[in-house]
């Protein structure tokens, strides 16, 4: 399963299995009888891959993480040819699932988004602020990590990436204390930076979150491109999936599920009119069948069994027998960040 908060203590009330795949139950349910070819676009832990290969499907499991890939050693042997493992990230999914002459080859694709549990439970990959580590919070383990953007971002860039990618009011502030940091000493640490965010915010209350929460979101965002692989990823699946297919997208925070819903909307015909003077789109040729019209969120089962499962949505739609479209990330109302540089 995949975490949205980095660093979050486990909740005593409830399972502290960090490998339980979040709302499998309606995913299942939605895709019954479960059959054909299926790609799993964040492979993690294999939670979801495992249970579509026992419900009867063929799986192509996908992570951008090579660890995710060596730890799938341990358990996919039973299954045979039945499960194809691949390195990558799940914006190039249809190429993963076959040649642009083969057409579309899945029935099935299911993307968990976030930050996997077993990522977070290792200090040296530096995505968590509860544990001390190297800055770096690299999901493929190569490119830029978040020591090289901390260190080397002009402070407005620093300022606009907070928030636009966290969400985080007193961005400005934060940025310019971490600017202020690392003219004294590069932040190369995970609880260094933390330390600096924190200083910034009052202290939280019980309950609530670490104040670097929302910086270490935005920070690894940008450095794993998180939304411009999700724009290109849902982009992808329409090229990949056979009509009738379906296609699972569960999503933990906000701004995600913003784009997921948004994608979801313009594919299925369904996208508001802003201004009702306007004249109709001609266009409505729906590309997906809406299978849930909002958003379903765990039930007390399944909070009970799985706490970390409160914050996750999960939105479902049916691919349809029309041409795919070009996808723009600004439409899915895509963060849009101006960098002036480094230095």
């Amino acid at each position: 399963m995949r975490d949205p908060l980095p660093g979050r203590p486990t909740d005593k009330s409830g399972s502290d299995d960090p490998h339980i795949p979040v709302l499998l139950d309606p995913i299942l349910k939605a895709a019954a009888p479960v059959q054909g070819l299926w790609l799993d676009g964040t492979l993690g832990a294999g939670g979801y891959t495992r249970a579509l290969l026992d419900a009867g499907a063929r799986v192509i499991g996908v992570d951008r993480d090579p660890l995710a890939l060596e730890m799938a050693a341990t358990w996919a042997k039973p299954y045979g040819d039945r499960l194809t493992l691949v390195e990558g990230t799940f914006s190039h999914l249809d190429t993963t699932a076959g040649t642009p002459l083969d057409g579309p080859t899945l029935d099935g694709i299911v993307l968990d988004l976030g930050v996997s549990s077993m990522q977070l439970d290792q200090a040296e990959r530096g995505f968590s602020f509860m544990r001390d580590g190297p800055l770096d919070m690299r999901m493929s383990q190569s490119g830029d990590s978040a020591a090289d953007l901390v260190n080397t971002l002009d402070e407005a860039d620093l300022a606009n990436l907070i928030y636009a990618y966290g969400e985080e009011h007193a961005s400005r502030r934060i940025a310019h204390a971490i600017v202020d940091a690392r003219t004294r000493e590069p932040i190369t640490t995970t609880l260094r930076l933390a330390e600096i965010v924190a200083r910034c915010l009052p202290r939280p209350k019980p309950g609530q979150s670490h104040p670097a929460t929302r910086t270490f979101q935005a920070i690894r965002i940008a450095v794993n491109t998180e939304f411009t692989e999700l724009a290109e990823g849902l982009a992808a699946a329409e090229r990949a999936l056979k009509p009738g297919g379906l296609l699972a997208v569960v999503t933990f925070h906000s701004l995600e599920d913003r784009i997921v819903k948004r994608f979801f909307q313009l594919a299925s015909g369904h996208e508001a009119n802003a201004n009702r003077y306007a004249p109709a789109k001609t266009d409505t040729t729906a590309r997906f069948d809406l299978v849930t019209r909002r958003a379903v969120t765990a039930d007390e089962d399944e909070l009970a069994r799985n706490p970390r499962s409160r914050s996750a949505k999960l939105r479902v739609a049916r691919r349809t027998a029309a041409p795919p479209l070009a996808i723009n990330p600004a439409d899915l109302g895509v963060p849009q960040i101006t960098r002036k540089g480094r230095r």
